[in-house]
């Protein structure tokens, strides 16, 4: 699949808050995509460590590169939100810090929105763990998927989103008031409850890090962020339990890959 240039300047978001040890990979890995029509906006959320620094030095050896940078923590959301507002192109993507992207991923995205017309398009995704040996399982996800179906279970990774800007800023802005819940998961259920759509692309075209932490959370604050989730969404008591109940397997299934 070729796309060209003219498909549009895609602006691509990396927040980041003291990983001084993966940036530079991360940010090489969106260098390198197939499709160059890219700025890549930086927003380092007062990072305590060396951080920022090495973000600078990256600006300074390529012009596609700009950053921001919070005079205090905003949190990701916050994050992500004040460099949306700024961000040239009608269509952003994102990437966290310590993942990485296939070379090919938003051509191919990009390929499947312009055939498509969707609002927003995800990916399958590939898993290292924190030290950087990979996983053989790959979650795999469908070709489309419905506000319901997402309700079970959020195959949508965030490192994976390529989106419409304007509608990201308007779906996320009232999440920010909201504390402790899935605000990324709150902000493609209400896109999708609203009657816009979601494509996906079946390929493992991210490759998302699995640290410790993230294998061995804090379940029950979990659950607590995914049922604020159901409550912001105005989904009644039974719903909540149904929908938490089939999240709660799902996730049990996709963590025992990872043992």
């Amino acid at each position: 699949m070729m796309v060209k240039a003219d498909s549009g300047l895609v602006s691509v978001i990396l927040p980041v808050y003291n990983g001084e040890k993966t940036i530079e990979a991360t940010v090489s890995s969106v260098l390198d995509q197939t499709y160059g029509n890219i700025e890549i906006i930086i927003a380092d959320d007062a990072s305590s460590d060396n951080t920022l620094d090495k973000c600078r030095s990256l600006a300074g050896s390529d012009n596609r590169i700009r950053i921001i940078s919070n005079q205090a923590n905003m949190g990701a959301l916050g994050t992500r939100l004040k460099a949306a507002k700024t961000a040239i192109g009608e269509w952003i993507a994102f990437i966290d810090s310590d993942d990485l992207w296939h070379s090919e991923k938003l051509e191919k995205q990009i390929g499947l929105r312009d055939d498509t017309g969707c609002d927003l398009v995800y990916t399958a995704s590939a898993f290292i763990d924190g030290d950087g040996n990979k996983y053989k399982w790959i979650m795999h996800v469908p070709e489309k998927v419905g506000y319901r179906k997402l309700l079970k279970q959020n195959i949508i990774s965030n490192s994976s989103v390529l989106v419409r800007k304007d509608v990201f800023i308007r779906y996320s802005s009232p999440c920010e008031k909201i504390n402790n819940m899935h605000e990324d998961f709150a902000c493609w259920l209400s896109m999708l409850r609203d009657g816009m759509t979601a494509c996906g692309v079946n390929e493992p075209l991210i490759t998302y890090r699995i640290s410790k932490r993230s294998k061995s959370g804090n379940k029950m604050s979990a659950y607590t962020m995914n049922m604020n989730t159901y409550r912001y969404l105005g989904l009644g008591f039974f719903e909540r339990y149904f929908y938490q109940a089939c999240y709660s397997v799902n996730g049990l299934v996709k963590y025992s890959h990872f043992k």
